[in-house]
């Protein structure tokens, strides 16, 4: 990449690096300029990381260790970014039949399509790029969110931290999404007596808004169809069962 051959004392101008970063992705038209931002990216990572280290070993003040976490995780966030944006236009070029899709990269047909490996990309960093992608697709901010909680808790925002964070946020979207619940949260179920009556009350409700005049006639001559049917004296039987029940709920109310 020659955009780090023209980085001068990059590592006693952190921030500028950082910010030569950011703008070289925010400008980026090409694959190719992307991977120099994410390269630039990592090399500030890199030196911010060992700015840290040093400054811990020789006890310095935290105020310098937490900076030296801060430009990582600036540099991580960039680094996060320019792993998506390579995601999108692998997966583009993949679409339009510029780039071998995985089948072709095993052996089955190469010919004159280009790989992975010929972009001078492995195929976990492929991955990788489209976890972050995924991840901020399932959960916006959660890359800047996962830096931000671990400068706040005084922690070394990390490549394995990130990683893992955004791995997470990337299975739970490929996860079907649960219904939310139509349970009222102020509900109480009754009680096996009240249950009990609302049955009772319930089957009575349905069997008076059934029983017009049309319909019983209708269910008189059903009967008097029926009458010839073997199974005619079980229904005749629990209809008295019923009409007896019945009789003796009405009762209650004049006890």
């Amino acid at each position: 990449m020659t955009a780090l051959a023209h980085i001068p004392n990059a590592a006693h101008d952190l921030p500028s690096l950082i910010d030569r970063a950011a703008t070289m992705l925010s400008g980026a038209r090409t694959a190719a300029e992307v991977l120099e931002a994410r390269e630039t990216a990592g090399l500030a990572y890199d030196i911010a990381k060992r700015a840290a280290r040093l400054k811990n070993a020789k006890a310095a003040h935290d105020d310098l260790v937490a900076a030296a976490h801060r430009a990582q995780a600036d540099a991580l966030e960039i680094d996060a970014a320019a792993k998506r944006r390579l995601a999108d236009e692998y997966d583009a070029a993949q679409e339009r039949g510029e780039v071998a899709k995985r089948g072709w990269e095993s052996g089955v047909d190469k010919r004159n399509t280009t790989t992975a490996a010929d972009l001078g990309l492995r195929r976990d960093q492929i991955h990788d790029a489209r976890l972050i992608r995924d991840a901020e697709a399932a959960d916006p901010g959660i890359t800047r969110r996962t830096l931000n909680d671990r400068l706040k808790h005084g922690e070394e925002p990390t490549r394995a931290a990130l990683r893992k964070m955004v791995t997470d946020a990337a299975m739970r979207g490929l996860r079907p999404q649960r219904k939310p619940s139509r349970r009222n949260p102020l509900y109480v179920p009754p009680t096996p007596e009240q249950a009990a009556w609302q049955h009772v009350t319930g089957t009575f409700r349905a069997f008076a808004e059934w029983a017009t005049d049309e319909n019983l006639e209708l269910a008189l001559q059903g009967m008097r169809a029926a009458q010839d049917q073997p199974f005619h004296h079980l229904d005749a039987r629990a209809i008295a069962r019923g009409s007896t029940a019945f009789t003796k709920i009405k009762e209650w109310f004049y006890a």
